[in-house]
């Protein structure tokens, strides 16, 4: 498991007025009330003396003495005052998950290459309701969990047989991460009925960031699937190859790409744009209010050769910069699904041995439009195929009885005829869906498995079929 965070120690001693707050208030309150916060109001004074007195209560008279420790007392109250923020990406982080989030970052934990968030349900009073499952962003590519088959927009509901519905986002990702080479079972539940178990085995995940590959001769396919530090120089790589090989016009996919490094997206945008806004932030704080703007003579293609992007609901944060900077700018036309719709920045901020992360920001595309909870909606919608109710309950019966990677396992290279048998063996049984979408089902499935997939599969993949459409002016 992975989670992706900016730790920046710059500003500490700015924060140090909240860093004494937060660490140690109780103190304070009671010391020096005017000192917590020197611009706090009369009615921050009086919440601040009510905490104080409730807090001394009950360590002096709360029966189970010893569930009274400072620490255990000061952690509650923190861990409740992001609750009531009701967004799921600001937390406290204790020191426990503090040191876990460490070791993971020195290679000493594995994980399953899943990027996860707490599934954002409102009730009608438009408040977040607690206790929702915990949804998939995105599998990604080439990882543990990419390769079982789960989905992005599966949720996680249980791990290891417990329920993840009482269990913060920090606990399921403590819960999947572990040593390499040791088993995790997920319990995931795709649609409204479909559950059934996934095991995978944990590994150091390192993820390639760029594929690519040249499609009819002429149109530059690029796969992002991560935005790091590493990924604009790879770009321009690529962009130089397709330039050497004549490549006249370019399909960018961002599908299943949780999003990553800002600077790395703003740098690849300005590859494509000449002028014009990529994304502005927006915050209460005046520091973090910018707007990142293309540069001239940065761009690497030209303004006149056609562009596509690709987008999926699997598609999130910075590659959803991506794709409003392109489609604002009228650069490149988008196609696929709303994406993900994750458009808040965090500060991550230490506190001696624990810390917190907090939203202070939110991406706007260049039109002006949020795109937290909104998504980019993309200029040609291709929604996923939807099933009838007798697939539906076919496909139900494929994935919970392993059919398909059962057949993949015995077939690696499955042949037309293989394939063909197949299809005859399920209509048999009474477990017929559309033969296209039975081959899409196979060929993922030969795809995730394999160690050298290939870049794209036109027969497969009915998106980056329409953008070769569009872009070939058919």
């Amino acid at each position: 498991m992975r989670i992706v965070n900016n730790i920046t120690r710059k500003e500490r001693l700015i924060w140090i007025a909240v860093t004494v707050f937060l660490a140690g208030f109780i103190l304070l309150v009671s010391l020096a009330p005017a000192v917590v916060a020197q611009g706090a109001t009369f009615e921050d004074q009086k919440a601040l003396q009510k905490f104080n007195e409730i807090y001394y209560y009950i360590k002096d008279y709360y029966v189970d003495a010893e569930k009274t420790d400072a620490t255990s007392l000061i952690n509650g109250a923190l861990e409740g005052l992001f609750n009531s923020l009701d967004d799921p990406y600001s937390a406290y982080i204790t020191e426990e998950a503090l040191r876990d989030l460490e070791d993971t970052s020195t290679g000493s934990f594995g994980g399953v290459g899943l990027v996860i968030s707490k599934q954002r349900l409102f009730n009608d009073k438009g408040a977040l309701i607690e206790n929702t499952p915990i949804e998939v962003v995105s599998p990604i590519e080439g990882t543990p969990a990419y390769k079982a088959g789960v989905n992005a927009g599966d949720l996680i509901i249980k791990v290891e047989g417990d329920s993840t519905l009482d269990m913060s986002l920090d606990e399921v990702v403590d819960r999947l991460r572990g040593t390499p080479g040791s088993k995790v079972t997920m319990t995931v539940r795709r649609g409204e009925s479909l559950e059934f178990n996934v095991t995978v085995v944990r590994s150091n995940i390192e993820i390639p960031t760029v594929k690519h590959a040249i499609i009819n001769n002429t149109i530059g396919y690029i796969k992002i699937i991560e935005f790091t530090s590493y990924t604009p120089a790879r770009i321009k790589e690529v962009l130089q190859e397709f330039t050497d090989k004549g490549v006249k016009s370019l399909v960018i996919d961002v599908r299943s790409n949780p999003g990553g490094v800002l600077t790395s997206v703003i740098t690849i945008a300005d590859y494509f744009l000449s002028e014009g806004i990529i994304v502005s932030v927006k915050g209460r704080v005046a520091v973090d209010n910018v707007e990142y703007t293309a540069k001239k003579n940065n761009d690497l293609v030209p303004r006149t050769m056609p562009m596509v992007l690709l987008v999926d609901r699997g598609s999130a944060s910075a590659s959803e910069i991506l794709a409003g900077a392109l489609k604002d700018n009228n650069r490149a036309t988008v196609i696929g699904e709303t994406s993900y719709g994750k458009g808040t920045v965090q500060h991550v901020k230490l506190i001696g041995d624990s810390g917190f992360k907090l939203t202070v920001a939110k991406f706007y595309s260049p039109s002006g439009d949020t795109i937290d909870k909104v998504g980019v909606t993309p200029n040609i919608v291709i929604k996923e195929e939807e099933y009838s109710d007798s697939e539906r309950q076919a496909y139900e019966t494929i994935i919970k009885e392993n059919l398909i990677s059962d057949f993949v396992a015995k077939n690696p290279h499955p042949s037309e005829r293989d394939i063909n048998a197949f299809i005859a063996g399920l209509k048999k049984r009474g477990l017929v869906l559309r033969e296209i979408a039975l081959k899409r089902l196979i060929f993922r499935e030969v795809y995730r498995t394999s160690n050298n997939p290939p870049a794209f599969d036109l027969a497969t993949d009915p998106v980056l079929e329409k953008a070769v459409q569009v872009i070939s002016g058919k």
